[in-house]
């Protein structure tokens, strides 16, 4: 969490960013749906509670992207990329980088994958990550803006995760132009790079 929440900060609401409106990386859209789940009436993302939020990560984004299962460092990787980009293309990243097939399920197969994934696992994982924003802003070009904290997140996670080279990366925290670091968007006509 330490990690996370050094790139998540606080309540955002940047215009260029589909997520809308978000508070310490948890959008509006997904604090409604986890309220709504506990029995409780939606209200701002502004006044998310810290045990909420510690709740909603792990329900979120540790458990279903199966970190848990994962060696340490390859943990931290999957954890932020399912924070940033959603646990379905964590997952998705993670069986590229094993060797796994890349269907989105973490099953059996991807586990053994992962026992049997050399040392540059995180290394082929970050690369892909690195490759996924660029082709998000070719894509779309209005998510450039986004980018240099995207790239700075990435290199800071490539450090934390004990990548040579980037040891010393992420000492300040820079969002770039948006002055946070954006999820990334969903996209309904399928992922480059994963599909």
């Amino acid at each position: 969490m330490p990690f996370i929440l050094r790139w998540e900060g606080g309540f955002v609401d940047h215009p260029a960013d589909p997520g809308g409106a978000t508070n310490k990386g948890v959008t509006q859209a997904v604090y409604d749906r986890w309220r709504t789940r506990q029995g409780l009436e939606p209200r701002s993302v502004r006044q998310l509670g810290e045990g909420e939020m510690n709740a909603i990560y792990r329900q979120g984004y540790w458990v279903p992207p199966r970190c848990d299962l994962l060696p340490v460092d390859l943990d931290l990787v999957q954890f932020d990329t399912a924070v940033n980009m959603g646990p379905g293309r964590a997952v998705k990243f993670l069986q590229h980088a094993v060797g796994a097939v890349p269907d989105g399920d973490f099953g059996e197969n991807t586990r053994r994958a992962v026992e049997r994934a050399d040392g540059g696992a995180v290394a082929r994982y970050c690369d892909r990550r690195q490759r996924f924003y660029h082709a998000i802003v070719a894509k779309k070009p209005s998510q450039r803006v986004f980018l240099k904290g995207w790239m700075n997140r990435l290199n800071a996670l490539r450090g934390a995760a004990g990548l040579p080279g980037f040891e010393s990366v992420g000492a300040v925290v820079d969002f770039g132009e948006a002055d946070y670091i954006a999820r990334v968007p969903e996209d309904e006509s399928g992922d480059p790079l994963l599909d």
